[in-house]
């Protein structure tokens, strides 16, 4: 999907309008947070999901392994 979207000024910023169709793709309202992330080739991946999350998953497993027991007890 190609879709073309317009910058705007909104107050001292910049933002995007985005097609009704395309935010219904991606599963996108008012006021949702999206992450930009850039390419090596200058391009831009703008995504609803946090990828930086999975690192932070990645490393709680980890943790979560490492240290069972003392997790376990201060749950109590």
């Amino acid at each position: 999907m190609v879709v073309s979207v317009r910058v705007r000024k909104v107050g001292n910023s910049l933002g995007i309008l985005m097609p009704k169709e395309l935010a219904e793709k991606i599963h996108v309202k008012e006021g949702d947070e999206l992450h930009v992330t850039l390419d090596a080739d200058g391009g831009l991946k703008l995504t609803p999901y946090d990828p930086t999350f999975e690192a932070s998953m990645s490393a709680f497993e980890r943790t979560r392994k490492k240290y069972r027991n003392a997790l376990r007890e201060l749950a109590k």
